[in-house]
């Protein structure tokens, strides 16, 4: 029956919402309950994933310190913050007023304070856990500054302002700053929970008429303001330490680091006398607890901000414009010193041998040719140009490949140490034929072997004598000479293990040893295949670590997949920078990891940094900018831990075998304060550099990434007198790639050479450096970056006269390219459907004078890879351009050591399609000494009018040379023909010009 009303009318239906049955209720639980459950083995998975990586690396103490210290910090700054607000907001409530007359303003807050009643336990409780947690989040993520500061090691060398040692400024200084920033984080949250409660609860009014704040408030809020303007006088006395590590710039640099004449005279004594003001004025508000008047404290705050901005920012502008200003190169000298020293010492630069350099050689043709041949391994097969030479005629089938850059090292052919250009064929993933679950990641795991080329040598028809054989006679001369190649790979390395499972381009996760085989690779008729019996992955025999990954990589086949079963493991992080970088989260990582044969194993030799951007005075550099060059890219970039340093150490040297996937750090600087102080915060996890086998040792080599961070430093920094370096009149940058457009830095270079004062060829990695917006050349630059020689890591800077100008890399390869000469015979050579590849421009110093070396490459129609075919030479403003490199230097030089007394007469070019030579001083025909004695005197005049800068008479002095060439070619033509008819015998043989 239908309701009634009060009138007795039928009234509406009414709709209510009973509670759900039993039934649904349980279904609702149960659905919370596994979303629940769902989270947490998400997280679980992590979690186990992580732990399980670490085990089978044999590092699990890193993972256990690195979490356990970010638990620790997220729990005790976590519980101190959410203690702190909690004990405020409490106090707060504690101290409200007696309920009176109500003002308007109360009525209307009262039925905020009716709903939060029930509920004000839970809302004490959420705020203090939310506060927590945030602040525990931000505090775990300062796990590194903690451990620093735990087991800070002695630098052993002071500021020379406060008279700290180094490590105050790295290790105590950063964790001091944090605290500081907790600390205010604190009171501020504090004060605003306390204020709004007060409010809420009618401590504080903001429009009733009367005292806007009761006693009981104000005592409460003036407490918290003192502490917050305390806390601001330890922010002014760190602020005065901080000047010491403080960026900034004057006219000498923009990345100053440390004090300058205006810090030391003015904002450090006005940082302390701020730091009384602020206890003073902290005092007067503690005082209000007694006085319950803000008067006192208003005024002292004002006094306080007023003091700031006139001792603390007006006084030191002043002393700026007018003392620092008018005399700046006097009054900031003593300072830049302080930044220059410490520079060169952060840096590992301060013990750089520099000599001057003239240059030029007056050594006769036949001393030049004959030390040309000793004075460097020169190596013409360029590791940037040569990887698709590789790629074609090792890569043996679509799913292998070599990385775009192969590596330089050193090994022993034929009883010889030789500079050995090696590339590991890895995996291309990109290539697997079939893509599919199966073969992308059970079949399809691996690459194989290392191959390997002599740097000074190619194939061709004749004597490769001096370097490079002749290719003139075969389409495909100009290749490499392997010392390893094949499949399974054979030569001069001896018997190793060949797979490789971890490599620079293997990035996905493979699972190995369970009953699919992998291919190693296809045989004519068959497949070689193959189990992995190694022990660098994490098995998957449980069915709980199954699901985890499954759930960690979004891949639930991992959990079913019958192709998984007894012995199966699952192989990720594979690179070797990632398992160095995981294994060790200190350190930051070299970008070019290359790989050694090192006994029966492949391993990838890892260098790895210690960093800092806290070290007094030192300047800043960026590790991402300073570290990119022409060849850079992502592969091959640097895993910087924090991109702005200012102190660098190789600190570690770091394996990872190929196949087991074994990551080994070994100890390198042993003197290095910051590595002490990480090997105190992970003991046993870095091996004493005695550790290191005889074999490992022949491999290791001076790291690109430092070299690439000192050669910029050194643009600035090899200038250690505080006057000149002010002026800025000798900065230098790092030469440009001359093959590329981008304008970005040559490579550095690593070959065996011997630099003047050196008896015998080191394995160095070397440089350029030009002046500021100039091509020619300011100095040349070598590190010996053999790890066993007692030099290793010396710096040796070759500095050439500002006065008498040499041509740098990018002004020789513009006249290279701008020849009409070797423009005509590039034209011939490329043909219609072939590329010109232009290799290293290697710079060599040579009795005096500078040697430039360049191969030049052809990549054909037919053979779509690059080929050697020319090679460049210039010294001393001569230039050739020949089928060798033997030809090439007899062509500057003159033929068989033949004696050359016109050292610097550029070369003329005999014939429009061969060679380019240069007759040797002291022809009989008078046509041809009188012709080059033209062109002699055409090029000094060019070379004083471009050190003038009167580059019209420079282009008058250019056109008179050519003329003189011309001339002396005619004439050598000439006088050849002559001598044929004479001797009819000769036609018969070929003569090399010169």
């Amino acid at each position: 029956m239908p309701e009634r009303d009060a009138d007795g009318g039928a009234s509406a239906p009414r709709f209510t919402v009973g509670r759900p049955s039993r039934t649904v209720r349980a279904l609702l639980v149960a659905v919370a309950v596994l979303a629940v459950l769902m989270v947490a083995f998400v997280l679980f998975a992590g979690f186990w994933t992580n732990l399980l990586w670490y085990r089978s690396v044999h590092y699990s103490s890193v993972f256990g310190t690195v979490l356990g210290t970010k638990v620790a910090l997220f729990l005790a700054f976590g519980l101190l913050m959410a203690l702190a607000v909690g004990a405020n907001i409490l106090l707060a409530y504690r101290l409200r007023p007696l309920p009176g007359a109500m003002s308007a303003e109360q009525q209307n807050l009262d039925r905020y304070r009716t709903g939060i009643a029930p509920y004000r336990k839970w809302v004490l409780l959420a705020v203090s856990t939310v506060v927590g947690l945030v602040a525990g989040g931000s505090a775990s993520g300062h796990w590194r500054s903690w451990l620093l500061f735990m087991n800070a090691t002695p630098f052993h060398a002071r500021d020379p302002q406060f008279h700290k040692d180094v490590s105050f400024y790295t290790f105590d200084l950063p964790w001091y700053r944090f605290l500081l920033a907790f600390c205010f984080a604190v009171v501020l949250v504090s004060l605003v929970a306390a204020v709004l409660v007060h409010y809420l609860y009618g401590g504080l009014r903001i429009t009733s008429p009367g005292a806007r704040a009761g006693a009981a408030a104000t005592g409460h809020l003036s407490v918290l303001l003192g502490l917050f303007v305390s806390l601001k006088a330890v922010a002014y006395w760190l602020d005065r330490y901080s000047l010491a590590v403080k960026s900034g710039g004057i006219k000498a640099t923009d990345d100053w680091t440390g004090l300058r004449y205006v810090d030391a005279n003015a904002y450090l004594p006005a940082k302390t006398i701020l730091t009384f003001i602020a206890v003073i004025c902290a005092l007067l508000f503690f005082a209000t607890l007694w006085r319950r008047t803000w008067t006192l404290p208003t005024i002292g705050f004002g006094l306080m901000v007023l003091s700031a901005v006139l001792i603390g920012g007006l006084y030191p502008a002043i002393v700026q414009k007018f003392q620092v200003q008018p005399n700046e190169a006097v009054k900031e000298a003593p300072y830049l010193q302080r930044n220059i020293d410490a520079t060169r010492a952060a840096y590992g630069i301060d013990d750089t041998v520099e000599s001057d350099y003239k240059g030029t050689s007056k050594a006769s043709g036949a001393t030049l040719r004959a030390d040309a041949g000793s004075a460097a391994s020169i190596r013409v097969l360029d590791p940037n140009v040569v990887s698709p030479t590789f790629q074609q005629t090792q890569q043996s089938g679509s799913y292998y490949s070599f990385p775009s850059t192969l590596d330089v090292d050193r090994y022993t052919v034929d009883g010889k140490e030789q500079d050995t250009v090696v590339g590991v064929r890895e995996l291309n993933e990109k290539g697997i034929p079939e893509k599919n679950w199966i073969n992308d990641h059970f079949k399809y795991t691996h690459g194989y072997g290392v191959v390997a080329a002599k740097g000074t040598t190619v194939t061709g028809n004749g004597s490769a004598t001096g370097g490079v054989g002749a290719a003139s006679d075969s389409d495909h001369a100009g290749q490499p000479v392997y010392t390893e190649q094949g499949l399974p790979t054979a030569g001069a390395f001896g018997p190793y293990t060949q797979q490789i499972y971890f490599g620079e381009q293997t990035t996905q996760y493979s699972i190995v040893g369970g009953p699919t085989k992998e291919l190693d690779y296809a045989a004519k008729k068959h497949e070689v295949t193959t189990t992995y019996r190694g022990k660098g992955g994490v098995g998957l025999d449980n069915p709980v670590t199954r699901a985890a990954y499954a759930v960690a990589f979004g891949e639930p086949k991992i959990l079913y997949s019958g192709a998984i079963g007894h012995g199966s493991q699952i192989l990720y992080k594979r690179t070797p920078k990632q398992r160095v970088e995981a294994v060790a989260p200190w350190l930051t990582i070299d970008g070019d990891p290359y790989p050694a044969v090192v006994g029966t194993h492949v391993v990838w030799i890892v260098d790895a940094y210690t960093t800092t951007d806290d070290y007094p005075y030192s300047s800043r550099t960026t590790l991402g900018h300073t570290t990119a060059d022409s060849t850079t890219d992502d592969q091959r970039s640097v895993v910087a831990r924090q991109n702005q340093v200012n102190y660098i150490r190789n600190s570690v040297k770091a394996t990872v075998d190929a196949y087991t996937g074994a990551v080994t750090l070994y100890q390198w600087d042993t003197k290095d304060p910051v590595l002490k102080t990480w090997m105190k915060a992970f003991p046993h996890t870095v091996q004493p550099k005695s550790a290191i086998p005889a074999a490992l040792m022949a491999h290791l080599r001076y790291p690109e990434d430092l070299f690439k961070v000192q050669r910029q430093m050194l643009t600035q920094y090899h200038v250690t007198n505080a006057a000149q370096f002010y002026t800025g009149s000798q900065v230098w940058q790092v030469s440009a790639d001359p093959d590329s457009k981008s304008g970005k830095a040559v490579p550095p270079y690593y070959l065996s050479l011997k630099m003047p004062g050196q008896s015998t060829q080191r394995f160095s990695l070397t440089s350029t450096f030009t002046p500021s917006r100039r091509g020619t050349l300011a100095a040349f630059v070598a590190v010996d970056s053999d790890a066993t020689s007692p030099d290793y890591g010396k710096i040796r800077l070759l500095e050439t006269p500002t006065d008498d100008p040499v041509d740098g890399p990018k002004l020789v390869q513009s006249k290279f390219n701008s020849d009409a000469a070797y423009a005509q015979q590039i034209s011939r050579l490329r043909g219609k459907d072939s590329t010109i590849e232009y290799g290293n421009l290697l710079t060599l110093p040579l009795d005096g004078g500078l040697l430039y070396v360049e191969p030049v490459y052809l990549r054909g129609a037919n053979v779509d890879y690059p080929l050697l075919k020319k090679v460049f030479v210039s010294f001393n403003g001569r230039n050739a351009f020949d089928d060798t490199l033997d030809e090439a230097l007899d062509a500057v030089f003159g033929s068989g050591g033949g004696t050359s007394t016109n050292p610097t007469v550029p070369t003329a070019p005999t014939n429009p399609g061969g060679p380019t030579t240069t007759p040797p001083g002291g022809s009989a025909d008078p046509r041809v000494e009188a012709a080059l004695t033209k062109a002699q005197k055409a090029y000094d005049d060019a070379r004083s009018a471009m050190r003038k800068g009167d580059w019209t008479a420079y282009g008058e002095a250019q056109k008179r040379l050519g003329k003189a060439l011309k001339e002396a070619e005619r004439a050598e033509k000439a006088a050849k023909a002559a001598k044929t008819v004479n001797r009819p015998e000769a036609a018969a043989t070929p003569s090399k010009a010169g």
